[in-house]
């Protein structure tokens, strides 16, 4: 029985993961104007299954990280009631963010589960060392090197731009549609000949619907296109990322149950949930993230996109456990202060949900112990 509430608990994890991350990387995409909702999230969907594929191989030092080691005693740490906990309370506390439209960070809620389950299984002291260099510190230090990195890239991207010669300029776009146009006479009620002339509509748009384009060359290429390639493959790349950063935390649990024959048959089970989240869950923090932190355009997208790649790429290599949330949100709160753009409003809550992620899953994962051991250990 247990084996099968495990496998329900990491199920719901992914989902939620999924739900709330993956539209994470193409979010820039849709706010500004390059594409639209449903090909974003297609794209996500794909590149996130790739990064989900490949992250066993890419950083399997994290499932090591996640599988409670150091964290839980190490006799606790492959018991099931332990890793029941720490699935339930870390998926609720990221679905709750996800319905709520705030981007939340699953490292943070997995670590702070971790943490309340280790507490209530006995444990008289948390390794506070531990905790601080393999987990606090990289979250916290993360998205600040993402705010700085955007806003140094940005600018520096702004001023190359410039020395090619490619300009920035913002588009009117005229909706021509089919009309009644009375062009001659006819017949008195016949109005067939007058369908299908074309008549063009002049509207005035949100903010966020006007089209910015590059006008010039670059290395030949017309300047919005190549700007345009670069900005899907740096949407795909942060998604890629993020599945390879978050995919080996969640599949830790069913490792460490002893649940999956293998690792691939554990990513195989966290990549389908994460996918179905996703699709299913995702269009709230999709609005959020896309519309209310800052205004877009497609290079400061790219230039995000960039930035939230590299480092999370980054860190996954090494194993250091980043939030691809932090780093993403990071990067646009950074170029949201370099253009004097940035909703203070949102990113002070998208801050607080930050906060309050981590405590929250540690009392909500000591109450899941303590209620799994008395109630329900089977």
């Amino acid at each position: 029985m247990t084996i099968v509430i495990l496998a329900i608990a990491v199920f719901w994890l992914a989902y939620s993961n999924g739900a709330n991350d993956n539209f994470k990387g193409v979010a820039t995409l849709y706010g500004s104007g390059t594409t639209d909702y449903r090909r974003s999230l297609a794209l996500a969907t794909l590149a996130t299954a790739a990064g989900s594929a490949l992250s066993l191989l890419l950083a399997s030092r994290l499932a090591v990280t996640f599988a409670g080691n150091g964290l839980v005693p190490p006799d606790l740490a492959s018991d099931r009631s332990v890793l029941i906990a720490v699935g339930a309370a870390a998926a609720a506390t990221v679905l709750v963010a996800t319905l709520v439209g705030m981007p939340t960070s699953t490292t943070h809620a997995l670590t702070g589960a971790l943490l309340g389950v280790s507490l209530a299984a006995g444990g008289d002291q948390a390794p506070i060392g531990r905790l601080w260099s393999v987990f606090f510190l990289p979250l916290l230090v993360s998205p600040v090197l993402a705010v700085i990195a955007a806003g140094v890239v940005y600018p520096a991207m702004r001023a190359a731009r410039q020395y090619l010669g490619v300009t920035s300029e913002t588009c009117v776009c005229l909706a021509s549609e089919e009309a009644p146009a009375i062009v001659g006479s006819a017949a008195p009620g016949d109005l067939a000949p007058y369908y299908g002339a074309r008549a063009v509509r002049l509207a005035i748009a949100p903010a966020h619907q006007c089209t910015g384009r590059y006008a010039g060359r670059i290395v030949g290429f017309e300047a919005q296109a190549a700007v345009n390639a670069v900005h899907y493959a740096s949407a795909a790349a942060v998604c890629f990322a993020r599945a390879v950063n978050d995919t080996p935390k969640i599949a830790a649990l069913l490792l460490a149950g002893s649940l999956a024959g293998g690792g691939y048959a554990a990513l195989g089970l966290v990549a389908a949930a994460m996918a179905a989240g996703g699709l299913l869950n995702s269009r709230r923090v999709a609005r959020t993230m896309s519309r209310r932190i800052t205004e877009l355009n497609t290079g400061q997208g790219l230039t995000g996109n960039l930035v939230t790649a590299a480092l999370v790429l980054g860190a996954s290599q090494i194993g250091v456990p980043v939030s691809t949330t932090h780093v993403s949100c990071g990067s646009l709160f950074g170029i949201g202060v370099v253009t004097g753009a940035a909703r203070w409003r949102t990113i002070g809550a998208i801050l607080l949900t930050w906060i309050t992620t981590l405590p929250c899953a540690a009392l909500l994962g000591a109450a899941a112990y303590r209620a799994w051991t008395q109630f329900g250990g089977m």
